[in-house]
This record gives C-alpha cells, structure tokens and sequence, in this order.
C-alpha cells in the first residue's frame, strides 16, 4: 500500500535516497512506525535481477558503496533456487544511503537493478510470495524474459497447452518410403523378376531362357500341314522341313 513519505530538502532536485511509496502488506505496524524503521535503516531490498547473478556479483558491485555485513539471496519457495532479488544489510545507515544515490536504477548482469530501504531483514522473508514459489510479478508477467525464467508462470502454462495441442495435430512430415525397392510387394516376387506391359506389372518365369528353348523344339517336331496351290499341285513353302519321301519312291521304282 503506497504511503506518503516526506524528507527535508535542501535543493529543488529530488533526493536520490529517497525511499519509494511501497509497504510490505505483511509489516505488522502502523505506516509511521513503517517510515521511521525504513529511514534509520542500513537494510536494502533488490529487486530486478537475473535468476543467474551470484552473491558474488552482488558483493563486488555494493561493496563499493560501504562495507557489507550479509547479503541474503531471494529463493524460490518450492525449488529453493535464485528468483530474482536479494537482501543486503550495511553495517550503518550512511552506507545504505550511499547505495541509494549511486547504485540504484544502474545495470547488473546487463539487468537495470532497483534498489530501496527495508526495515530488516526478518526469516521467512527469503522465499517468494508466488503461488508458483517465485515472486508474484513473475506470476503475471506476460512477456518473455530469458533471464528470469522465460515466459510468467501463467503464460507458461498457456504456452505448454499450446504445444501439447500443435503435437495433436502435427500434419505428416515424413512420407512414408512404402516397401523395398528389391521387392514386389504385389506380385510377392522379386522385382527384378516383372516386366511392363500394356496392362502393368507381370510377372515372368525365372528359367524364361529354358522354356523359350523348349517351346521351339516343339514347334518343330511337330507335324506341317501340307497347303496345295490353285493347279492343285503342293506349293514349294509347303514342301520345306519335310523329309524327302519322293526321291525314296523314285529309288524303289527304279529297282
């Protein structure tokens, strides 16, 4: 709940340790009691950071405004991972002031960081308020942001229905190769094995070489039908292939 915050100022320029409006909904006083904790203060809230800054980056980086007591790492409730703030206690209130003006809205990990007055840190205060473990504006959050886990929660549920209906109806990527090359599935035999005609595919004999062999011997034991000429006489075609029984008759007649 926004509060009305006044400090004394010396210059027209607004103060830059100034703290924001926000008040922890689970602070259990009353807002003046809210506004004198914050304003003696050495405590600090950080919000904004990647889910994949370390303590150690965040040392290196506040160090330089004071000297550090502890710094204590934002959790996620269910995974106990980094979500993306932080605690961090000076040893004194000027330090805390310090980082106001000169740390705070300045980039972390190429993250613009935001920094603001905490009455303290007290235990429990680590884990995030989300529903999911994660911090509640994650939970919302409806663009994608690589560095703090992508998608908000509720979009990625969205997100993964979305693919798990794409998998439902993938259309067919793969056409099907159907049987071997080597093999004819129709005919059961092997391809190399057919032949086209004006009909299709027809099979054809394995040992085709042999019964071609054997279907002209037959051809030519069989017996030739004479054909006669119009003078009644056999014709010449009619005489080939024949055995020469003439000349055997003129043979016998001539003994």
């Amino acid at each position: 709940m926004p509060i009305e915050i006044h400090q004394k100022q010396d210059t027209i320029i607004a103060r830059l340790d100034k703290p924001s409006t926000y008040k922890d909904h689970q602070y259990k006083g009353t807002d003046e009691e809210w506004i004198e904790e914050i304003t003696k203060s050495n405590s600090l809230y950080v919000g904004n950071l990647s889910f994949y800054t370390t303590e150690e980056q965040i040392y290196e980086l506040f160090s330089k405004c004071g000297e550090i007591k502890r710094i204590i790492m934002g959790l996620d409730r269910q995974k106990k991972t980094p979500c993306g703030f932080c605690f961090v206690e000076y040893y004194t209130n000027e330090f805390a002031l310090n980082c106001m003006k000169y740390i705070n809205g300045t980039k972390l990990d190429n993250r613009l960081i935001r920094t603001d007055l905490d009455p303290g840190f007290k235990e429990g205060r680590q884990f995030g308020r989300g529903k999911s473990g994660g911090q509640v504006r994650d939970e919302y959050r409806q663009e994608f942001d690589q560095d703090r886990g992508g998608w908000g929660h509720i979009r990625s549920l969205l997100e993964e229905g979305r693919k798990q209906n794409m998998k439902k109806y993938e259309p067919i990527s793969l056409i099907p190769e159907g049987a071997s090359g080597n093999i004819n599935s129709r005919l059961g035999g092997p391809a190399e094995e057919r032949k086209i005609n004006k009909r299709g595919y027809e099979s054809v004999d394995q040992n085709e070489e042999s019964n071609q062999e054997n279907y002209q011997a037959d051809i030519a034991d069989r017996p030739i039908k004479m054909k006669r000429s119009r003078l009644g006489g056999r014709t010449e075609d009619s005489m080939m292939n024949r055995p020469d029984t003439d000349n055997e008759d003129q043979t016998n007649d001539m003994q």
